[in-house]
């Protein structure tokens, strides 16, 4: 499955996010495939694009920063996919 997560920095030592992040990694656990990754122009949220085959894995993920960075997952379809998937509805 794919999602779309959202990390908000709002409120967070964001200095604090990056050297954990420097010095610890993502902190993902390994079934958690990174597709894509991008930062807001001033720093305040990363957007992702995740892959894994059950949202628990999100969510062991999301604790090790739980106390940093608040969360916003979203289960997403390419438009390709959809398209297919809703072919005999339409």
């Amino acid at each position: 499955m794919l999602f779309f997560v959202i990390e908000d920095f709002h409120g967070a030592d964001r200095k604090e996010i990056y050297r954990r992040f420097r010095d610890k990694g993502r902190l993902k656990p390994d079934e958690l495939v990174v597709h894509h990754s991008w930062i807001a122009g001033d720093m305040s949220r990363c957007f992702m694009l995740v892959e894994a085959d059950d949202a628990t894995v999100l969510q062991r993920w999301v604790i090790e920063w739980a106390d940093l960075v608040e969360f916003e997952i979203v289960p997403v379809a390419s438009s390709k996919d959809m398209v297919v998937a809703l072919a005999g509805h339409l």
